[in-house]
């Protein structure tokens, strides 16, 4: 018997900001790619693959060089071999064609493999370095200023990195010194520094008197 069922589609529409970052481009999604709770950042395929056959799937792009998801934003990272106007229009149809076919871009029973991937590979690529791995690295401890700090990030920073397709992380509060790992778009960004220092370096340092400076560490 002939089977006529057809496979089902999720009808999805993309379309692409640039963000401050040069080498990076921003695709909006108009549904939800992975939870709240997660922030993804790939900077090969062999990451990619254990949960997100999306992020794996643009890795065969030859100049794609890190994919970010974070709720419903693809931020793409690419080298200097072209320019966003040769190929922005063929990536974003791309990412649309895919998910009109498939309905999840991340698996997220499988997140947690990751770190597991970096154990066995001894990779440090940014999206197994878990924040845990930074405050050893940093012999940071839990401190009195470390929940006003993040309320802080989570409330005034956070919104605004997002919508810029990166990520802010705090690690951790040593001798004045707020320690942040940036992920996505913000990972390399010429502005970056410039954003640290004049504007979140100075939202904490006018709330808490103890915060003297904003170092983003890897």
């Amino acid at each position: 018997m002939e089977n006529n069922m057809e496979t089902p589609k999720f009808p999805t529409t993309v379309y692409a900001e640039m963000t401050p970052n040069p080498a990076t481009m921003k695709f909006m999604v108009d549904r939800q790619l992975v939870s709240e709770l997660h922030q993804l950042d790939f900077l090969n395929a062999q990451e990619a693959k254990v949960c997100s056959p999306l992020a794996a799937e643009l890795f065969n792009f030859p100049f794609v060089t890190g994919v970010f998801i974070s709720g419903n934003i693809v931020s793409v990272s690419k080298d200097e071999s072209l320019g966003w106007e040769m190929i922005v229009m063929q990536l974003r149809e791309y990412i649309r064609e895919w998910l009109v076919d498939n309905e999840f871009a991340v698996t997220e029973d499988k997140i947690s493999e990751l770190s597991a991937l970096s154990d066995s590979t001894g990779q440090e690529g940014k999206s197994a370095v878990t924040i845990e791995t930074l405050i050893e690295s940093e012999n940071l401890s839990p401190t009195e200023f470390d929940q006003q700090i993040g309320d802080l990030l989570n409330e005034f920073v956070r919104p605004a990195v997002e919508q810029d397709g990166g990520a802010i992380d705090f690690v951790g509060f040593k001798e004045g010194v707020v320690y942040v790992q940036l992920r996505g778009a913000c990972a390399g960004c010429p502005s970056s520094t410039e954003t640290l220092k004049g504007g979140i370096e100075t939202l904490l340092s006018s709330k808490i008197e103890e915060v003297n400076e904003v170092v983003a560490i890897a």
